[in-house]
């Protein structure tokens, strides 16, 4: 364990587990801890954190709203991509590390601190992301993830800890939570405990931002949602900020039951991972952000575009935000977004989304393309004909050879 650390930032949500890393590190480290606490929009009061680092002792304490930051540069830019994770996870945790490390390690360098610390776990995803986020903006910065180093394996060694140092346990902690949550603007994420067994249902009380879609109401809501370059920018035409667009839409798609994931993963450490997700508004955007571009898209970039997503995802779910095949496949997809522009009309029904109409001033559509009636001539039916012939040369050719 390195003694030449003088001062660490950690990244506090000011619960029992990151408040024992907070005085574990004062004992272990003999050192000066700076808290930062980021409000991503977990819809939880952060002063309280504020307070009990106070009371902790500590002398340097950031807490900051960071919700707009995380929609605009973090969020939209995921979402221009389509990204979904293995098919159908939308990525709601793996998006909120890069920027939590971010302020990491930009506190680390306004303090003066030697290192950053962290309270993953040793058999999750976050310590990957937390870490690799952190190398890649400060390659001399160190970082200190006490799960990995301390004795404190069990609930009650934690407990025992925080009693010894005078840390007030919360009384329903002295009890196993039947889950774990972690939450920010995008999604809620819940594992563990009771839903370890991935052959048991997981029960109703673990949804938090969705109604049971059986019990949505019977009439279905319409949303109309305005885009600008591939950015979700209004809401039945009112213009809205990024972080206030997201809001929005979870409350609609969660009052109709949207966006519910219950997911067999496969984590980047190497296990499997039950987990279940509710993202109500990121699951309405999707659908009408492919949509815009179903009228804005050529054919060629749209399908190149889907080809990349899965390994746009897996880069952004293994923690490789900062790295430069992750810039580059963005530079790709942003320029893909020039003219997404338009409005999509989608109805919230019962926990489906689904497209009722899209328009755009920069839609390639054209009706007198597909009509059935008589068109401008643009389309010639007889070309159909010599192209068809070409396409089905080799086809032939293989065909004959295999009958010989």
């Amino acid at each position: 364990m390195a003694k030449d650390i003088n001062k660490v930032v950690l990244a506090y949500s000011g619960g029992l587990d990151t408040s024992v890393i907070l005085k574990w590190l004062q004992v272990a480290y003999d050192c000066e801890v700076v808290t930062f606490t980021a409000d991503l929009g977990q819809g939880e009061e952060l002063e309280p954190a504020r307070q009990k680092a106070q009371m902790l002792g500590i002398k340097e304490i950031f807490v900051e709203d960071l919700r707009e930051e995380f929609v605009r540069d973090f969020v939209f830019p995921m979402f221009r991509a389509n990204a979904l994770y293995e098919g159908v996870y939308l990525l709601g945790t793996s998006i909120a590390r890069p920027l939590i490390s971010k302020r990491l390690v930009e506190i680390a360098h306004e303090t003066g601190a030697d290192a950053v610390s962290h309270g993953a776990t040793g058999k999750g995803n976050d310590q990957v992301r937390f870490e690799l986020a952190c190398y890649a903006l400060d390659p001399g910065i160190k970082v200190i993830a006490p799960w990995r180093e301390w004795d404190l394996q069990s609930r009650t060694r934690l407990i025992e800890f925080a009693q010894s140092h005078q840390i007030p346990v919360p009384k329903d902690k002295f009890g196993e939570a039947p889950f774990s949550v972690d939450a920010n603007l995008l999604h809620t994420s819940s594992e563990g405990k009771v839903l370890e067994d991935p052959g048991q249902a997981a029960p109703e009380m673990v949804y938090q931002r969705t109604v049971d879609p059986e019990k949505a109401p019977d009439r279905p809501t319409f949303v109309t949602i305005g885009f600008a370059g591939g950015d979700a920018v209004s809401i039945d035409g009112e213009q809205l900020s990024p972080a206030a667009l997201l809001t929005r839409l979870n409350e609609l798609g969660g009052a109709n039951g949207i966006g519910r994931l219950d997911l067999v993963e496969n984590r980047f450490v190497g296990m499997k991972s039950r987990g279940v997700y509710e993202t109500p508004g990121g699951t309405v955007l999707l659908v009408a952000h492919r949509a815009i571009e179903s009228l804005t898209l050529d054919r060629g970039a749209a399908h190149l575009k889907d080809e990349l997503m899965p390994r746009y995802a897996e880069l952004i779910y293994n923690g490789f935000w900062y790295a430069p095949e992750r810039e580059m496949l963005q530079a790709l997809i942003d320029r893909s977004q020039e003219h997404v522009n338009g409005e999509v009309v989608v109805k919230l029904y019962k926990g489906s989304a689904s497209v009722v109409s899209r328009t755009s001033p920069d839609s390639l559509y054209s009706e007198d393309l597909v009509t059935f009636e008589e068109g401008s001539g643009a389309y010639d039916h007889h070309d159909a004909e010599g192209f068809i012939r070409l396409n089905a040369l080799r086809l032939k050719t293989w065909a004959r050879r295999n009958a010989r």
